[in-house]
């Protein structure tokens, strides 16, 4: 394993919780990642992040480096999916929130939510949907979006109706980019999940009430 990801000792404090191994070390859970040992690939893969919009390389993006292929692939269909579809920021972030909120994955919440609500998004909205409770929109196009992504989550389908009304409000072309946003940020949320990423800048996980 290269030494981006390296094992601790018992008595090593970290800033996240640890598992065991039989060598017995621990290993920590997000693994911790020392940006002096990048190998060149992982380099360019973390500078071609961070000379992007996103200007930072934290939470998933910064785990993937790990497997700099899939973190050289992953941030630019992110970078798309976020930043250059069809659809509206206030709408991206829309179906950002809902895959947060479906995956109770606190790092994504945190990380859009203000951005979702400087789009456009009201905080109402926001809110309703971190308490998995139904939004009251005023705006067709929201409710559209926000159907379609609850639904696929929790159903794995579309219904006709859900399909026939994204269609008719957004376009075949910017539906189809949503599910990829929806496919998109279901990687990331189960990145946040799997490797305990926490919330950024030490703030509160905002769905530790709902577990």
């Amino acid at each position: 394993m290269n030494d981006i990801y390296r094992t601790i000792n018992k008595d090593e404090p970290t800033s996240s919780p640890a598992m065991s191994n039989p060598g017995g070390t621990t290993i920590s859970r997000p693994p911790i990642i020392d940006e002096t040992t990048l190998n060149p690939v992982q380099r360019r893969v973390y500078d071609a992040i961070l000379s992007g919009p996103r200007g930072v390389v934290e939470g998933p993006l910064r785990l993937w480096l790990l497997s700099p292929g899939l973190a050289e692939r992953a941030q630019e269909l992110g970078a798309f999916c976020r930043y250059n579809t069809k659809l509206a920021p206030r709408l991206s972030e829309l179906a950002i929130l809902v895959t947060g909120a479906f995956w109770k994955a606190g790092f994504e919440w945190v990380a859009h939510c203000p951005a979702a609500i400087s789009a456009g998004l009201s905080a109402d909205i926001a809110e309703a949907i971190r308490k998995d409770e139904e939004p009251t929109f005023e705006q067709e196009d929201e409710a559209a979006v926000f159907a379609l992504a609850r639904e696929l989550h929790q159903t794995r389908r579309l219904s006709d109706a859900t399909y026939e009304r994204a269609i008719r409000l957004l376009g075949l072309e910017a539906v189809v980019e949503l599910v990829g946003i929806l496919g998109y940020y279901t990687l990331v949320s189960m990145t946040i999940n799997a490797f305990e990423i926490p919330a950024p800048s030490g703030a509160a996980d905002p769905f530790a009430q709902a577990e």
